[in-house]
């Protein structure tokens, strides 16, 4: 099979029972192993599933493959499951505090010297509670964990929980040891507060996501035999029915207007707010809003297919997916939890086996922070280090510190409408150095129009026809001109060439001019001329203008004030090409050039040691956007571009690419940020609690800190949007 016809599907999927980076990579790990996944990536912080695959694998498969790593998959809608999730993690906190809190005055009491009778029964019976009860998933996870041979975030909290309850047991069976009970208790419960302020966060954080499943409609109104109407829901409606649409409502699908006329607002597609005048024959975009008149639409597009399914399917990938940084994350995190539970026995037995020898050393460090125990029994000193070591190392804001910054990088970009393919994109675009812009529909608007034509009126009828059958700008502009509806045979397009095909027995051909005439009074003018040829003879001209789009200037002034080049590199003839890039003070131009001419620049600044971003909308940029470090399609492009590209632009012009870059370096920053307080903050920690200068109280508190401070730092990429 050829690698054009290989089959390709991509599915996203919601993943239930995940706590930490280490669940992630079990299931991704056991998703890559079904056979007929070419490539599956887990996303901790959106609880996705991100899967390629490269034959039909029934979704079944897929199921029995996560819950065979121990975890399950939700087909609740995102609303839904994240109501289920805050009202589950809201329950678990309440009953863990309303147990917690009573155990902690009562221990308040009983470390100042009023025992209490029964109290370690309190402690034991109520850590129980709230271990097996309110902490189930933790355990639950731990187990997990534990037989696939892993170790996670779940095992050092659920370990520490336990082995502080075990004192509890310990004690109450007459052993001369200190009961830590409540501390078990207190431990599970700070971790679910967290686990609760996390959700609330990540809720948050993936809210681009949500507002834009709410411009999904649910239902349709289509129009049946007998001019009936019948509302049915929107998974009902097929390609080619009609939906009538009244004043006020969402347009459900997307299709063309056969009736009637409406104001529509386009802001969710445009970023524009000013209203789009709608008329039969118009194409219309699911999501946008009716404001004025009834409309009657064919519809062309249902499903995954509508614009609005393919933005959000766009965003989810961009989230589900890992950029590089974080397989360093990954590989540290692999490592990193063994090694802790090695380091907290070692901690307990050296505290158990050395408390004779430096318990001076204690007594000094309780002068200067009250804190630090005043345990001195083996047994008990052994355990307090056990556990405050466990507890202090938990790796949650490692495994958060890479995707929470993702998912708001992702998000922020989509805000301004930008919509990010390829998650790697985010870490390369901060060091692009060039740009190359494709001109028409991207330095232009991409709306072109005839303004003038030298053609006998025997043969526009023909070329009209011909252009029909082209999605470039420039054949939309000619296409344009009149209706006709002649057959064309032979059709054959060249990227960067032309058109040409069979009308009535008669060869025609729309492209490039020969150099036979002399175009120069339109060309600078910053107009493109194409020539008509009827049989191999040149019959005449057409001479087509394509606006300015009006933040290109702005563009490439901050592509010059980032120390990034701007390039345009375009199919046109010099003369064009030199009048567009001198209105818009780009100085590096590249004209007349054919579709390999521009993967060959692309890789001619790649050589000389530049990262490179190529800007494209047409069929002939295609290569070029996938050899570029970061492909960026103008979102009204053609497919072709789109689907080679990392980033798409669904919102606005070439300013938006400066937008990316500043949101990308944002993004970067704030992850290289999170990576380096995580590691620090354990650097720092971990041998305090090894020496058991920490409480475990105390190490519970900072651990769950250490994640929330990831999560907030990350929403500050939020910001940059509004920079």
């Amino acid at each position: 099979m050829s690698e054009n016809n290989r089959f390709e599907e991509k599915r996203t999927f919601r993943i239930t029972g995940m706590t930490c980076a280490t669940c992630s990579r079990i299931v991704e790990r056991s998703l890559n192993r079904v056979g007929g996944v070419r490539f599956a990536a887990v996303n901790l912080a959106t609880e996705t599933a991100f899967v390629i695959l490269e034959k039909d694998v029934p979704q079944e498969i897929l199921e029995k493959a996560v819950e065979k790593a121990g975890y399950g998959i939700s087909y609740e809608t995102p609303e839904d499951a994240e109501k289920s999730r805050y009202l589950k993690t809201r329950n678990n906190l309440l009953i863990a505090w309303s147990i917690t809190l009573p155990l902690m005055i009562l221990m308040i009491f009983h470390m100042s010297g009023k025992h209490l009778p029964g109290f370690s029964l309190m402690e034991l019976a109520g850590g129980a509670i709230v271990i097996f009860v309110a902490g189930r998933d933790s355990v639950k996870g731990a187990w997990i964990a534990l037989s696939h041979f892993h170790a996670n975030m779940d095992v050092l909290v659920s370990l520490g929980s336990l082995a502080a309850l075990v004192t509890a047991l310990l004690a109450l069976g007459g052993l001369e040891i200190s009961s830590f009970g409540a501390i078990g208790s207190m431990i599970m419960a700070i971790h679910l507060t967290g686990r609760f302020i996390e959700s609330y966060l990540r809720d948050r954080a993936s809210k681009e996501i949500r507002s834009l499943l709410k411009m999904q409609a649910r239902e349709a109104r289509i129009i049946e035999e007998g001019e009936k109407e019948l509302s049915v829901p929107i998974e009902a409606v097929k390609e080619g029915s009609i939906v009538l649409v009244y004043p006020g409502e969402r347009i459900p699908v997307d299709g063309e207007v056969i009736k009637g006329r409406a104001a529509v607002d386009e802001s969710m597609i445009t970023g524009e707010s000013i209203p789009v005048g709608k008329e039969v024959g118009m194409l219309v975009t699911g999501g946008s809003l009716d404001l004025t008149g009834v409309i009657s639409i064919r519809v062309s597009r249902v499903g995954a297919d509508t614009f609005l399914s393919q933005m959000i399917s766009l965003i989810q990938e961009a989230q589900g997916a890992k950029i590089p940084i974080q397989a360093f994350a990954d590989r540290v995190t692999n490592y990193f939890v063994p090694v802790i539970v090695i380091l907290a026995v070692t901690s307990g037995l050296f505290w158990y086996f050395g408390i004779s020898s430096f318990s001076s050393f204690l007594d000094r460090a309780a002068n200067l922070f009250p804190w630090v125990t005043g345990l001195r029994q083996p047994l008990s000193i052994g355990f307090f280090a056990f556990v405050t070591t466990m507890v202090i190392a938990c790796p949650c804001a490692l495994g958060l510190a890479t995707p929470m910054a993702l998912i708001t990088g992702t998000g922020a970009a989509s805000r301004e409408g930008v919509i990010i393919r390829n998650a790697e994109a985010i870490q390369t675009a901060k060091d692009i150095g060039v740009v190359i812009l494709d001109k028409t529909g991207t330095i232009t608007l991409g709306d072109p129009s005839v303004v003038h034509y030298e053609l006998p009126d025997e043969d526009l009828g023909p070329v009209i026809a011909l252009e029909k059958n082209s999605n470039h700008p420039l054949a939309k502009a000619i296409s344009r001109m009149e209706e006709t509806h002649l057959e064309v045979a032979d059709l054959e397009e060249i990227a960067g060439e032309g058109i040409r095909g069979t009308i009535h027995g008669i060869e025609y051909s729309v492209g490039k001019p020969s150099g036979e005439m002399d175009h120069s009074h339109h060309l600078n003018k910053g107009r493109t001329v194409v020539e008509v040829r009827k049989g191999g003879a040149l019959r005449g001209y057409l001479v087509i203008e394509d606006p300015m789009r009006e933040d290109a200037l702005e563009a490439i002034q901050r592509f010059k004030s980032e120390d990034i080049l701007p390039v345009m590199a375009t199919g046109d003839n010099e003369n064009t090409a030199r009048a567009v890039a001198e209105r818009v003070g780009i100085t590096e131009v590249f004209a007349g050039i054919r579709p390999e001419d521009k993967l060959d620049i692309v890789r001619r600044f790649q050589s000389g040691g530049k990262k490179v971003l190529m800007v494209g909308d047409g069929m002939n940029d295609a290569a070029a956007l996938k050899g570029a470090d970061v492909g960026v399609a103008i979102g009204s492009g053609t497919e072709l571009a789109i689907d080679n590209a990392d980033v798409v632009i669904v919102q606005g012009g070439v300013s938006k690419i400066a937008d990316l870059v500043r949101i990308s370096r944002k993004t970067f920053s704030v992850i290289r940020q999170n990576l380096f307080w995580a590691f620090a903050y354990n650097l720092i920690a971990i041998p305090l609690a090894m020496a058991a200068l920490l409480h475990p109280l105390i190490a519970e508190i900072a651990m769950a800190f250490s994640s929330i401070s990831v999560i907030l730092n990350s929403m500050r990429v939020s910001s940059a949007s509004g920079e």
